[in-house]
């Protein structure tokens, strides 16, 4: 109830500042063991009806908080705290990089969007290994551990398999679960990397050092030509690929309306999120779906804010759901009013 004006007070500040600050009064919360298990038992919907088991992991439920959000796994018992089934941390290089210039995060509020070109800002493998690696020692967690990982801008794309393999193997100890990221519009030429040849060869070299079987997800954007949502397909069959995350921010500016299409060119670039890509992400996890069935498991993203956003995508095939500008928009309530809607 009084999310609205906590979110009022968060958007006079930078989108960014809005961010850490929300992020360090979430730690502290955490922190304290008497407002911590208040606020568990606040958001946590415990119901054994919500938990699922999928690509071989035992999920509390099937809520997740999508990558970008938690890049560097700074915060995970507070997200926790609030009753996420799943945390995709990342997206991680191999390098620590700054990412690309100040400001690149753009709310559009009257259209519960945002426009980011952050450009895969994050500490490293290294750090957030060591972090991730201090938190499993000094905690008896369940949380379900996503690792989204990328390339650093510097590595030329026929390079790139390299990077996703140094990450594999900084991480493997560490999280649940890999998600290729090849679809994030903010690194110059990535997304030439989800043509079928290169996937090929990224997923084949990491299959070769994947010794314990860890699942590995491909995470697509949501502006593939049908011919290029076929490819994946068809490749799916032909190397190992445990799942898709469908689907990233997108490109297109046609889903605003007039006057903030007319505010995002002034933005500039920078990839699209929000219950504006709601309609244009269901298309493309209908058409994933009825092209790979139930051979494997889908995590759909894109617009979700309210129940029945995330029911929509459930019911069009997806094992899982993320949501992320969702959560800022709608706040801590959103994963809550969700479970509460779809538990049997």
């Amino acid at each position: 109830m009084i999310y609205p004006f906590i979110r009022n007070s968060l958007f006079l500040l930078p989108p960014e500042t809005a961010h850490q600050v929300s992020m360090k009064g979430l730690d502290m919360a955490a922190a304290m063991p008497l407002l911590n298990s208040w606020l568990s038992n606040h958001f946590q919907v415990q119901d054994p009806s919500l938990s699922k088991t999928v690509f071989g992991l035992h999920f509390p439920n099937p809520v997740g908080l999508g990558a970008g959000f938690d890049k560097n796994a700074a915060h995970l018992d507070g997200l926790e705290m609030l009753g996420f089934g799943f945390v995709e941390i990342g997206t991680v290089t191999p390098k620590p990089q700054a990412g690309n210039p100040q400001p690149r995060l753009f709310r559009i509020p009257d259209q519960k969007a945002l426009i980011n070109r952050m450009g895969f800002n994050n500490d490293g493998v290294e750090a957030i290994a060591k972090r991730l690696k201090e938190r499993k020692l000094n905690s008896h967690s369940k949380l379900i551990i996503g690792g989204n990982i990328g390339k650093n801008k510097v590595t030329e794309n026929q390079d790139a398999w390299k990077d996703y393999c140094t990450n594999f193997i900084g991480l493997e100890e560490v999280v649940d679960y890999f998600v290729v990221n090849v679809s994030s519009p903010n690194t110059p030429g990535l997304r030439e990397l989800q043509e079928k040849e290169a996937l090929r060869k990224i997923f084949s070299e990491l299959q070769l050092i994947n010794q314990n079987n860890k699942p590995i997800l491909l995470k697509i954007a949501p502006d593939l030509e049908i011919s290029a949502l076929d490819d994946i397909i068809a490749l799916t069959s032909e190397v190992k690929i445990d799942g898709l995350v469908s689907s990233n921010t997108t490109l297109d500016r046609s889903l605003l309306n007039e006057s903030n299409a007319i505010r995002a060119k002034s933005i500039g670039a920078g990839g699209l999120s929000g219950q504006p890509l709601l309609t244009k992400s269901n298309y493309v996890l209908d058409y994933l779906y009825k092209g790979i069935g139930n051979r494997l498991p889908i995590i759909a993203s894109g617009g979700i804010f309210k129940p029945e956003d995330a029911k929509a995508k459930l019911d069009a095939g997806a094992s899982l759901v993320q949501v992320w500008t969702g959560f800022i928009y709608e706040g801590p309530g959103i994963v809550k009013n969700i479970l509460q809607a779809i538990k049997h």
